[in-house]
Formats: structure tokens, C-alpha cells, sequence
């Protein structure tokens, strides 16, 4: 058995960010929380104390390429946000093209009523792109 440090995984949006973490062993991700962005500053430090309670120096940014492959908008926005923890975390970044229609499926297929609540696709989207970086890294 292979004990990992913990990763905590961002779906970074304009208004708000998905947060995931996974197990020591890399075997699950837990959608665990949305984080409002109406203030980046605030955010910042609100993912800060995230990593300081999963005691981790990792996170794991999903980066929405366009489909060609080039940075976007979003993708710029995703990067320029988290650049001010780079000096005191790893920062992986992980291609999450089509990761809110994936956590909406999984969604829809639990039966869960998504369509209002924008917080749980964003938390839920964190945890596919987590995972995605697991299967990919075990």
C-alpha cells in the first residue's frame, strides 16, 4: 500500500470553483465544497485553508482548452487565477474539456436535480477532472 499526498482539485469558473480532494491512495475523489468568486483574494486564501486542512502542498487546476487544443478565455482566466499560489504549491494542471457535461450526466444519472444548483456541477466537475488525473497517474 501506497501512501500519496493528497491532491485537492479546482474546476476554476468565473463565479464560482468547484473543489475536490482525493485519498491518500489515490483510489477516490470527494466533490467537498464551491467556493464563491466574487472576490479572487478571498478565494485564494479559502483554498489556502482547504490545502492546510487535507494537508497538502498539491493542487490540480482543470484547464478548459478549446477543442483544437489552444488556451481560451477560460483557460487564461483558470491560469492567471492561480498563479499566486505557484510560489507555495505544485500546481498540476490537468486538460478538463468537457468536464461540467460529464459531471452533469453523473448528476443526471443519480438522479440528482442539477439544474438549478450550478454549485454541485462545479464540485462535481472538480471531482471528474481529479479523477481523470488519477487514472491517468496511478
Amino acid at each position: 500500500m501506497v501512501i500519496k499526498k493528497r491532491i485537492v482539485a479546482l474546476d476554476i469558473g468565473t463565479k464560482r470553483i468547484g473543489v475536490a480532494v482525493c485519498d491518500a491512495l489515490w483510489i477516490g475523489a470527494t466533490p467537498i465544497k464551491t467556493i464563491n468568486r466574487k472576490n479572487d483574494k478571498v478565494a485564494l486564501e479559502e483554498i489556502k485553508k482547504i490545502c492546510n486542512e487535507y494537508t497538502t502542498d498539491t493542487i490540480l487546476i482543470g484547464v478548459p482548452y478549446n477543442m483544437d487544443g489552444s488556451l481560451g478565455f477560460q483557460a487564461k482566466n483558470c491560469l492567471d487565477f492561480i498563479e499566486p499560489l505557484r510560489k507555495e504549491y505544485v500546481i498540476l494542471e490537468q486538460d478538463e474539456r468537457l468536464s461540467s457535461s460529464t459531471a452533469e450526466e453523473i448528476l443526471r444519472s443519480k438522479g440528482k436535480k442539477y439544474t438549478k444548483d450550478k454549485a454541485l456541477v462545479d464540485s462535481t466537475a472538480a471531482c471528474v477532472i481529479l479523477t481523470q488525473y488519477l487514472e491517468d497517474n496511478r
